[in-house]
């Protein structure tokens, strides 16, 4: 693994107000970085990036990457997208436009000012996956017709374009796959499985789960999914991925469902709805090739990343 350069680098982060966005800016800020964080606020709040104003090593824009942006960098980590089905289906021209221009305008800045890039892609590459767990050779089986093929197949042409402009300009990226991440600064109401849970355990609403609950995912903390963010961009120019990140301890929902029953001391009760179109029935990254490359395994137990996110979700949505 290469380690981090001896000098400041300016670095734009795109959806850099989101949830992972903030967390990245955050941790290139405390290593000595130059910060541009770009976002339109769409799912993003310049709350999550508050606390970093006051650093001269930081800048904020209202920007909206399906348009172009020029600006000086070295490095560019792309991660502007909603990533929740309740926000990603609210617009969905919208999100695949934000998919394909914005990997299109952030590419074309990297070729023009020499930038490494990195985008965050996602596990749902892989979509209903046939094979378990699912590996980076793995193809996928997406319905590309469906209604979660706006964020599917606009992340899938994304991890296209990057590779062609690869090809042909030898443009250095990096690609990843990320899977399930929680942690504070998390959407209150982004319709994903931790926060939805957490939220409903605290009013003492009944928890909702689909089907019987036996779907399975695999949750990886935020604080660890940034460490894998950094280290692969500290890697090689003959390292570009895709690589997965995300935690291989594999849960069902029922159990998440449970277990945040019990750190909240809730007395909501589980209540069952039929499951949604193309819902993956199990997600589980195969993390040997960022083991290996990367040194990098997740650290923290589900148990103890809850009790964090709980915490948060306390603080700044119940006192």
């Amino acid at each position: 693994m290469v380690k981090h350069r001896g000098y400041s680098q300016r670095v734009l982060v795109t959806g850099g107000a989101g949830f992972l966005g903030s967390h990245l800016c955050e941790r290139l800020i405390e290593r000595g970085d130059e910060v541009l964080c770009v976002d339109n606020y769409f799912t993003g709040a310049r709350r999550n990036v508050a606390h970093l104003m006051a650093s001269p090593n930081f800048e904020l824009m209202r920007h909206d990457v399906t348009f172009p942006l020029y600006v000086e960098t070295d490095r560019i980590f792309n991660l502007a997208c909603p990533a929740s089905p309740v926000h990603y289906q609210y617009d969905p021209v919208q999100t695949t436009k934000t998919s394909v221009h914005g990997a299109i305008n952030m590419l074309g800045l990297a070729k023009r000012t020499g930038a490494t890039i990195f985008q965050a892609s996602t596990s749902e590459v892989y979509g209903d996956p046939s094979v378990h767990p699912q590996s980076e050779d793995y193809w996928g089986n997406v319905n590309p017709i469906g209604p979660r093929a706006c964020y599917d197949e606009g992340k899938r042409c994304a991890e296209t374009l990057f590779f062609d402009y690869h090809r042909q300009y030898k443009l250095p990226i990096k690609v990843a796959r990320i899977f399930n991440t929680y942690g504070p600064r998390m959407h209150p109401s982004d319709g994903r499985v931790v926060s939805n849970f957490i939220m409903q355990a605290l009013k003492g609403e009944p928890i909702t789960v689909y089907g019987e609950g036996q779907q399975t995912r695999s949750f990886c903390y935020v604080d660890d999914l940034i460490d894998g963010f950094l280290r692969f961009m500290d890697t090689g120019p003959e390292h570009s991925g895709p690589l997965n990140l995300g935690n291989p301890a594999e849960f069902t929902i029922l159990e998440l469902a449970e277990l945040i029953i019990e750190l909240t001391g809730s007395t909501s009760t589980i209540q069952r709805h039929p499951l949604p179109q193309d819902d993956p029935r199990q997600r589980r990254p195969d993390i040997t090739k960022a083991r290996a490359l990367l040194d990098w395994e997740p650290r923290v137990p589900l148990r103890d990343g809850l009790e964090r996110t709980i915490a948060y979700f306390r603080k700044n949505f119940f006192d």
